[in-house]
């Protein structure tokens, strides 16, 4: 005869999972995630709570399915505090548990984002022309193996290694620069590729400048003032807070120079405004949408140049 087997009803059992976890007081406290979904939450791409938790309890142990008490939860983190908070509070400051096959496929898709970030932003000063994934990769990985630096082309003539000079101001100097080790899971693809940018245009292992695409942009005045329509676009609100802007910008003009890095002209000729700046060549596409859309066809954006170089930031 079948034998019915009871399990305790604080018991759930998972599998597949990647543990966040949290000590509180005296305790642990964990919660189940679907695999490589809880570092898409926390840099924004994801934001269902239901395409992240596997199932929205809290656990002292999620092997052997063990749920939190809920006196347990009340004595860590408070009597008034609901079980979602808990969790919000556990997936935000805990600690991520993954098993090396994971945390190697974490690591080598975030270097590839942050690859492809770098050989869409840099270009060759000399050429103006971009340098493919591999030769990005091949540089980067240049300066973390020489301890995050890597002496200029027109500097290191003898071996070339990242040996600094015994020169007082030049070795503090050095000290200063922007430097590169690798690539990590802990931070965002996009503030990573920051990083190694300001340091490959620090040290140049290969000749390297930000490139920027220069535009012309018009406008009927009387658009200008008034309210956009759509929402900012959560790469726009990252540059513009980057760029220490409001990334709360709420008018067309407002929101149309929110795209642009360098104003190099602005003026009202007429029944046109006008301006002249520097764009990124990833952020063309939205700028071009946008003032199409707001302005009905009325505005434009114009291509003056396709690629002009900057040194640095």
């Amino acid at each position: 005869m079948p034998q019915n087997i009871n399990q305790p009803s604080n018991q759930i059992r998972l599998t597949n999972v990647s543990l966040v976890r949290l000590k509180k007081g005296k305790k642990r406290f964990e919660i189940a995630c679907y695999k490589n979904k809880v570092l898409e939450y926390r840099s924004g791409v994801e934001t269902d709570l239901d395409n992240v938790l596997q199932i929205p309890s809290v656990f002292l142990s999620v092997s052997k399915g063990q749920t939190a008490p809920i006196q347990d939860l009340a004595k860590a983190f408070g009597p008034k505090i609901s079980v979602n908070d808990i969790i919000m509070e556990i997936l935000n400051k805990g600690e991520m548990q993954v098993g090396e096959k994971e945390r190697h496929a974490q690591l080598e898709r975030v270097h590839n984002e942050v690859i492809d970030i770098v050989a869409g932003k840099l270009v060759d000063p000399r050429s103006k022309r971009v340098y493919t994934a591999g030769m990005i990769d091949k540089a980067l990985d240049q300066l973390s193996s020489q301890g995050g630096a890597a002496h200029k082309p027109d500097e290191g003539k003898g071996s070339g290694t990242a040996t600094p000079t015994n020169g007082g101001p030049e070795k503090e100097k050095a000290k200063e620069m922007p430097t590169w080790t690798g690539v990590v899971t802990t931070k965002s693809a996009k503030s990573q590729a920051l990083d190694a940018m300001k340091a490959l245009i620090a040290w140049q292992p290969i000749p390297v400048s930000r490139a920027r695409m220069r535009l012309r942009i018009t406008c009927p005045p009387s658009i200008l003032k008034q309210a956009a329509k759509g929402p900012m676009t959560k790469d726009v609100q990252e540059d513009v807070a980057d760029g220490g802007g409001d990334k709360l910008a709420g008018t067309v003009k407002d929101r149309i120079l929110s795209y642009v890095e360098q104003v190099e002209t602005q003026d009202t000729m007429g029944q046109e405004w006008e301006t002249v700046g520097f764009v990124e060549p990833g952020a063309f596409r939205g700028l071009a949408e946008f003032v199409g859309g707001e302005t009905k066809g009325r505005g434009r954006v114009e291509v003056l140049d396709m690629a002009v170089t900057h040194e640095g930031d």
